[in-house]
């Protein structure tokens, strides 16, 4: 994004694209200008804004085709878009938001909400950039890494694949994987097999509003926080962290690690982390973080197994025990964590939970009985 961010405004009406540049220059962004669908097309195109007000209704090409064609041209880089219309019923404003539009004003245009959801969608653009500009880093020096390997090859062939295999193996697979198939030497261990897991869903309530109207810094020093508390209870009880989803995290227990009390470890796992995230957002909350913490818990057989292609592979489980476990944190409020009844059955004697009843999931063919989990027997 520009220092000084790029506005396109659209209109047809004169009166209004005074207005709007008025005061949109009066906050220091720079303005240009279009009368015209078919022209506003164009100068995105060529100018390429940080930010478009559009309007709806113009002659040649409405505001919903032009918002339309600029979401399908790849060739363009992220340019968010708020509609601007008099039309503010329900149906046109779920018209424009499926047409590509990011927000939604309608006239006339209240200067407090324009400036608002102006800097909310300028700071959504700062961070889409970020995250491009990462990528394309990290895209070379994945080619940087490739083209070194290539020069090692052919110096010392039978130690670099050797290197490779373990780097990768490092990089793609959980911890505990990739040290039994470095130590045992059998990659057979990857090959797809059933077992009884229990998988752990966990993530931050309001994260995704948090990130939307916070700096990239802000967000970032959230996750590392958040992050430093779950990884080394993870590894406390056993777990393996399948991946990151975000502000989620997925872990699995017992596999490839074998562990008769899986569902007991799950469970104090998520009682643990429950009070630690908790105390981070307490800490979150002196920010102004309105952030909180939600747990799905599963036990159930899945087929776990590698995944992927030459070069990316990824080690996880699928079934349906997994997809119970995500649809649980899904359905989890504010430090709340909700379990299946095989994991009430099988840590029966451990804990003290709560009956939810039969609750039925998107996805999901059977509704799953469900416990809220209150803490540990004493």
């Amino acid at each position: 994004m520009r220092e000084t961010p790029l506005i396109l405004v659209v209109d047809d009406n004169e009166a209004n694209v005074e207005i709007l540049e008025t005061r949109l220059t009066s906050q220091g962004y720079e303005v240009i200008t279009a009368r015209d669908g078919a022209e506003g097309l164009e100068r995105a195109q060529v100018d390429q804004p940080d930010l478009i007000l559009l309007d709806v209704m113009m002659p040649k090409i409405d505001g919903l085709e032009v918002a339309r064609r600029l979401k399908r041209d790849e060739s363009l880089p992220f340019m968010p878009i708020i509609l601007v219309t008099a039309k503010g019923e329900t149906a046109d404003i779920v018209a424009g938001l499926d047409a590509g539009g990011d927000e939604y004003l309608t006239k006339p245009v209240d200067q407090a909400s324009l400036v608002a959801r102006v800097r909310s969608l300028l700071r959504i653009k700062e961070l889409h950039d970020t995250i491009e500009d990462q990528s394309h880093l990290l895209q070379r020096h994945k080619e940087e890494l490739e083209e070194l390997n290539q020069k090692l090859e052919t110096r010392v062939a039978a130690q670099v694949n050797e290197l490779d295999r373990m780097q990768r193996l490092r990089r793609f697979l959980p911890r505990q994987l990739a040290e039994m198939v470095v130590t045992s030497g059998d990659e057979s261990i990857l090959d797809s097999h059933r077992r009884e897991i229990t998988v752990v869903f966990c993530d931050l309530r309001g994260f995704t509003a948090f990130s939307e109207v916070s700096e990239p810094e802000e967000v970032m020093a959230v996750l590392a926080d958040y992050h430093a508390e779950a990884g080394p209870l993870v590894e406390k009880y056993g777990g393996t962290l399948d991946r990151f989803l975000g502000d989620g995290l997925m872990i699995v227990f017992n596999d490839p690690v074998r562990m008769e009390d899986h569902a007991a470890r799950a469970v104090r796992l998520t009682l643990e982390l429950r009070d630690k995230i908790a105390e981070l957002c307490d800490n979150w909350l002196t920010l102004g973080y309105q952030l909180g913490f939600g747990v799905g818990v599963a036990n159930g057989y899945a087929t776990i197994g590698k995944i992927g292609f030459y070069g990316r592979v990824d080690y996880t489980a699928i079934g349906t025990v997994v997809n119970q476990a995500a649809r649980l944190c899904d359905e989890a409020k504010r430090d709340e964590i909700l379990i299946t009844q095989r994991v009430v059955t099988a840590t029966n004697d451990l804990i003290e939970a709560e009956p939810l009843g039969e609750i039925t999931f998107k996805g999901l063919r059977q509704p799953v009985v469900c416990w809220r989990l209150r803490g540990l027997r004493h």
